[in-house]
């Protein structure tokens, strides 16, 4: 792995709990990577008594930006951009676009880091919009999938170009060599599902990507593909759906195993398989979408983190920084034919 310097800039008074778990996720983050430089954004008056002692341990490694404004979690992000120019969120993405910092962390309002994040940075060229990916947990280990919500509606283009974005994250940052992409579809046949994912499969079909045809929700679990596109409409609801359901299954196991004195004793004897089964389950190793087609690295932690989840998200911005995911996107977009480019001249 590349050691060399990686500058993050942290939101800090982003999300629901704001820099107590942001500092706290800075501090184990530098514990375990001594090329790792962080800039925590947010009120002086907050930050300072809180990181006091550990910028004295990380000495240089550790600062922060002050920035007088904070955007509410259910902010309009039209106010939030117009508004809020000295958010801690814009004031971390401003440094990502001076390249003071490599890459930019927020758990705060997901739509206006979006737009706060095209708005400054902008996007690389031949996209036309950037889009939400996560790491799906899946047989294989886990699939890309995207958008998960930055798009409710996409043209047959915007599609592709997910498509580019999902493989090139997929090859850059997690090794697979031919990511193999799939769109997401009520079926596999040709004939099935809307128009604009028909005409998006044919701009699949004749580029140079591994693309693998139509997948079905049942297949973002398998081991049969690596992304999987879709518009942030129907992403986004597919990822609310699995995370409703993965909770309804651990709370069924919690009951089922305190239903008796009997079942109370199996649950002590299974607990070495349900340690396991949580630790690879954990959403929160999985915390850390990515906004990808701007022009740098900007990751979005759940609003509602942990300390061990946004630690997450830290890493997967430090992976993309390393592996110039938005550099792989614009390479990977210039081997693709023509139609990769309309509506981005």
């Amino acid at each position: 792995m590349n050691n060399s310097i990686v500058t993050i800039a942290l939101d800090a008074m982003g999300g629901d709990h704001g820099p107590s778990v942001v500092v706290s996720a800075a501090v184990a983050m530098l514990d375990k990577n001594p090329f790792l430089h962080i800039i925590l954004v947010g009120k002086p008056d907050v930050l300072g008594p809180m990181i006091e002692r550990h910028i004295v341990a990380f000495g240089a490694r550790l600062t922060y930006e002050p920035a007088s404004q904070l955007v509410l979690m259910d902010e309009l992000p039209s106010q939030a951009l117009r508004g809020k120019k000295d958010s801690s969120m814009r004031v971390a993405i401003n440094l990502v676009k001076s390249g003071r910092a490599d890459a930019c962390v927020s758990a705060g309002n997901t739509g206006a880091l979006m737009a706060t994040a095209r708005f400054v940075l902008k996007t690389v060229p031949g996209i036309d919009r950037p889009a939400i990916c996560a790491l799906i947990p899946s047989h294989g280990g886990h699939t890309h999938m995207l958008d998960l919500g930055a798009n409710a509606d996409s043209t047959p283009e915007q599609l592709f170009q997910f498509g580019v974005m999902g493989s090139a994250l997929a090859n850059s940052v997690y090794h697979i060599q031919t990511p193999r992409v799939g769109l997401l579809n009520i079926g596999e046949e040709e004939i099935k599902g809307i128009e604009k994912v028909r005409e998006a499969a044919k701009l699949f079909s004749a580029s140079h990507l591994n693309y693998i045809g139509f997948v079905e929700g049942d297949d973002i679990f398998s081991k049969d593909v690596d992304v999987v596109v879709a518009d942030g409409f129907v992403g986004n609801v597919s990822l609310k759906t699995m995370e409703g359901l993965a909770k309804m299954i651990i709370q069924y196991i919690r009951e089922e195993f305190r239903r008796t004195a009997f079942t109370k004793l199996l649950a002590i004897v299974a607990l070495p398989v349900l340690s396991a089964l949580k630790r690879r389950l954990d959403p929160r190793h999985y915390n850390g979408a990515s906004l990808l087609g701007l022009r740098g690295v900007v990751v979005k932690s759940h609003g509602s983190s942990d300390s061990v989840s946004y630690a997450s998200a830290i890493r997967i911005a430090i992976l993309e920084v390393q592996n110039q995911v938005p550099q792989r996107i614009s390479r990977l977009l210039e081997q693709q034919f023509p139609q990769a480019q309309v509506g981005s001249e």
